[in-house]
């Protein structure tokens, strides 16, 4: 570690124009490098900090990733290891004489690097609206998905769904309890609760039967909090490339079943990677439809990922689905409760759907999901018949009638 450091001080200082003109920080100045690397001496623990037994290769790729930055004029910032993609991250920043672009390909080209991009910026889908009443009656998918029928049959119990976004209030009364684990990815930046996050976990997994707030659409799923994204003073959130892929990978290491990216952005070929990576395990993904991008945005895009749209939209035409996304009364820090629109709270009641089906299946996996997900004529879900395809009998009608609550209580 020492040497490593070191190694970072010399290039910091040999690039210290670079450096004061804020190109370090900004991650539209900053390129990845991918240096190969052997994924099966990776020993990840509790807070991913990862070690390797090959010393010697793991100091050959610093040394290359320092020699590299010298030779392209740039400052090496940080390393992140990868090794379910059998490679080593490098972050640097690019100064304001060069554009990433070109940058990134002449690196590319190297026969050193293994590939290199620019640092692409993404964004949720739908900020929090007014202030609304937080009672479960008002859900729209209360009565739109039959919840408290739904709930009868399966509630996520146990199933583990990560929710790769801003960060959430893990503290709150509807919340407090639901989280199996919580890892924050924004460098810089201490974890902290903003309103995208908490809206996003709500929706998913808000607790059931506590005498106040929502009910989540999968109430004994376990929550891991990933915190990848951050809240600007204009209560906008944006990710980068980097941020996404650290907690993409971490998800995959800590065996996340149904992982939820409400955010949207360019294609990018690490998180591609990373995805398939996810995909193949057999992993449910949800991101929103961006009605403002041709193809409806990265990652809903990605083959295999479940695209969600909270309207009708021409984008993605049989492969989109509609869930509730309006007007919908979720979590918010402070202990409240608030009305919120927009796909990406349209993607998080899938997500939640998914751990439904985890639980009745074992598998929520794009296959399994394309072959029973039964939707009505506008694209919405039929979550009844849904359910009937893998429950014996009915599965809404036969709910018994005289339940108080949509949740027994544990």
């Amino acid at each position: 570690m020492t040497r490593w450091l070191a190694i970072l001080c010399v290039c910091l200082a040999a690039a210290g124009a670079s450096a004061a003109d804020g190109a370090v920080d900004d991650p539209a100045r900053q390129v990845l490098v991918l240096l190969h690397m052997a994924p099966e001496h990776f020993r990840p623990d509790s807070n991913y900090a990862g070690s390797y037994g090959d010393t010697a290769g793991r100091n050959a790729r610093r040394r290359i990733a320092a020699q590299l930055a010298r030779e392209h004029g740039l400052t090496l910032v940080t390393a992140w290891p990868m090794p379910l993609l059998g490679a080593d991250c490098y972050v640097m920043a690019v100064p304001p004489a060069k554009l990433p672009d070109s940058v990134a390909q002449a690196l590319s080209h190297d026969r050193r690097v293994l590939w290199a991009q620019t640092m692409n910026v993404y964004t949720a889908q739908g900020p929090p609206g007014a202030r609304g009443d937080p009672l479960y009656a008002v859900q729209p998918a209360a009565r739109a998905w039959h919840l408290a029928e739904l709930h009868t049959r399966a509630t996520g119990r146990g199933v583990r769904v990560a929710v790769i976004d801003s960060g959430v209030e893990e503290n709150h009364p509807d919340l407090a309890g639901q989280f199996a684990l919580s890892a924050n990815f924004v460098d810089g930046q201490p974890m902290r609760a903003e309103q995208h996050g908490t809206g996003v976990a709500g929706i998913i997994a808000a607790r059931a039967d506590n005498g106040l707030g929502i009910v989540g659409v999968a109430p004994q799923a376990r929550l891991l909090a990933l915190r990848a994204c951050w809240q600007l003073p204009t209560n906008a959130t944006h990710c980068t490339t980097l941020s996404l892929a650290m907690a993409l990978h971490f998800a995959l290491a800590h065996d996340a079943q149904v992982i939820n990216l409400s955010l949207s952005g360019p294609p990018d070929r690490l998180l591609h990677s990373l995805l398939d990576a996810a995909l193949a395990r057999g992993i449910g993904i949800v991101a929103p439809v961006d009605a403002a991008l041709p193809d409806g945005g990265f990652p809903a895009s990605h083959a295999g990922v479940l695209a969600v749209a909270a309207e009708p939209s021409p984008l993605a035409p049989g492969r989109t689905l509609l869930a509730p996304g309006r007007d919908v009364p979720t979590t918010q820090p402070g202990a409240r409760w608030q009305l919120v629109s927009g796909a990406s709270y349209a993607a998080a009641h899938v997500a939640g759907l998914l751990a439904l089906l985890r639980e009745l299946r074992g598998d929520a996996s794009p296959a399994l999901t394309a072959s029973i997900v039964v939707r009505h004529p506008s694209g919405g879900i039929d979550t009844c018949a849904t359910f009937a395809q893998l429950t014996s009998g009915c599965a809404c009608a036969c709910a018994d009638a005289g339940r108080a609550t949509p949740l027994a209580r544990q």
